[in-house]
């Protein structure tokens, strides 16, 4: 496939680029280097890839032109760097050249103390690449395992094919330490004055820090046989994780040719029998008013997975049964620390039946404020005579609930509910009630198969003058509805 980024070596004749004549030695190339080796770093956050090729280039003794074109991609050409691979080569870059009269073009004036061959590296940021998480989790038909497979799509909207990529994807960002280290070298009374290129430019400095490149896969040996190219690309793909401060990166082993315009799927893992629980819940302000059916599982080594965190990506969920697998739900999988849990959400459960019934509202403990001064007395006590003018300051309100809830399925059920309580709250009840936090409360239950439970709790709300404080008090006692 040919490149549509023109990258051409030309030995040509000096006396027509330079005013000085050098030597006759110096001659067109009759073909055009190839890559040896072309990696791409893709940053989403940041709308970055750092592209690093290789090519092997026959100098000539004197200077030798190099000709670089970003012409029709998304290069930014103030990126573009040239290095020579082995140090102490006898090579040399003289300057930079962008001609007025070839626009999205520059050539290097190399200088080389003798005829030579030598491995040469450009490196360049070009926007347009991108990269996309995507899963799968397919559960057992018991319900107590499931199988998650990975995936990755790239994306190249950049203008440039990419034949034979090694491909790294950056997940995490570097505003956190690289970029604010590069910030922080700025006198304070000019940050405010950066112009788009200087920030551009401390971008680039961080993330060329933080993109360092990847030591060459090494070249898989067979027992008794020659390295096969052709049996490697067919090999599965593994990922790699290295471990980098507030990123990690993966690097896809292989190669993948990225061309313009296309979009390709690499799978990144597969993790058999990872062990996960199901949980039934009740929590109003992350799941609205019903009860929510969920798979649990946790990012750990335990789990059979925890070896990185899990970029942000589609999940899709199914389970296995006897005509093949049923489609449960889909959401968006956010980033996933290492050791932290993973939460599927499957929506609600027609097979059970969850019912809030309001038994019984009452009030007491009313408090009068009399004749419109500070004075407060309470009703029934001793020498309280109310008058007309006397007005209710403050009172308790109870509300007895019973949570009714029938489980159809085939399985017992663990079910926990979570509601949040605003206000001087008493709860009582026989439920082991624990606090989510100082307004929220949350007791559990289980449900065999086939059988039901019903809840009983009273909520009692200190209203007015009786509120002394914002929280909720658990307390143990029976209820009557």
């Amino acid at each position: 496939m040919t490149s549509n980024l023109t990258v051409r070596w030309l030995l040509c004749l000096l006396g027509l680029l330079l005013p000085l004549a050098l030597s006759a030695r110096n001659v067109d190339l009759a073909t055009v280097p190839e890559r040896r080796m072309v990696q791409l770093t893709i940053y989403n956050s940041e709308d970055l890839t750092l592209v690093r090729e290789t090519r092997v280039v026959t100098f000539k003794q004197g200077v030798n032109p190099l000709q670089f074109s970003w012409a029709n991609t998304l290069i930014d050409p103030t990126s573009v760097e040239l290095k020579f691979r082995e140090p102490k080569t006898g090579l040399e870059v003289l300057d930079t050249t962008f001609p007025h009269d070839k626009p999205q073009m520059l050539y290097w004036n190399v200088h080389s103390d003798a005829n030579r061959e030598a491995t040469i590296e450009i490196s360049y940021f070009t926007s347009g690449i991108s990269w996309a998480a995507d899963y799968i989790a397919i559960a057992d038909a018991d319900e107590k395992t499931l199988r998650l497979e990975s995936f990755v799509r790239v994306t190249n909207r950049s203008g440039e094919d990419y034949e034979n990529a090694q491909v790294r994807l950056v997940v995490g960002t570097i505003n956190l330490v690289e970029k604010i280290a590069e910030l922080a070298k700025v006198p304070v009374g000019r940050i405010g004055e950066l112009d788009k290129n200087e920030y551009r430019d401390m971008r680039q400095k961080a993330a060329r820090k933080m993109m360092a490149p990847a030591a060459p896969p090494a070249p898989m040996m067979m027992a008794g046989a020659a390295y096969d190219a052709a049996a490697e690309m067919e090999a599965p793909k593994e990922i790699i994780k290295e471990g980098l401060s507030e990123y990690f990166i993966y690097t896809i082993e292989g190669t993948e040719t990225v061309p313009n315009g296309w979009a390709k799927r690499l799978r990144s893992f597969e993790a058999m029998g990872v062990p996960m629980t199901v949980e039934y819940r009740y929590r109003p302000r992350e799941y609205g008013e019903q009860l929510t059916r969920l798979y649990l599982l946790r990012n750990d080594a335990a789990s059979k997975l925890g070896t990185t965190p899990l970029p942000d990506g589609m999940l899709r969920v199914f389970r296995a049964n006897r005509d093949g697998l049923s489609y449960l739900a889909a959401q968006n999988l956010k980033y996933v620390p290492i050791g932290d849990k993973i939460e599927l959400n499957l929506g609600s459960d027609p097979a059970v039946v969850f019912e809030l019934l309001r038994q019984k509202v009452y009030r007491d403990n009313l408090w009068f404020q009399i004749k419109g001064g500070n004075l407060y007395r309470k009703l029934g006590e001793d020498g309280f005579k109310l008058e007309l003018d006397s007005q209710v300051a403050g009172w308790d309100e109870h509300t007895v609930y019973r949570q009714k809830i029938r489980n159809y399925t085939r399985k017992p059920i663990n079910v926990q509910i979570r509601r949040e309580y605003a206000g001087d709250i008493v709860f009582r009840g026989r439920l082991n009630p624990t606090l989510h936090d100082f307004q929220t409360v949350q007791f559990e239950t289980s449900i065999p198969a086939g059988g039901k439970a019903e809840l009983d709790y009273e909520v009692i709300a200190r209203m007015g003058y009786n509120q002394k404080q914002n929280r909720v008090e658990l307390q143990t006692g029976e209820v009557k509805p």
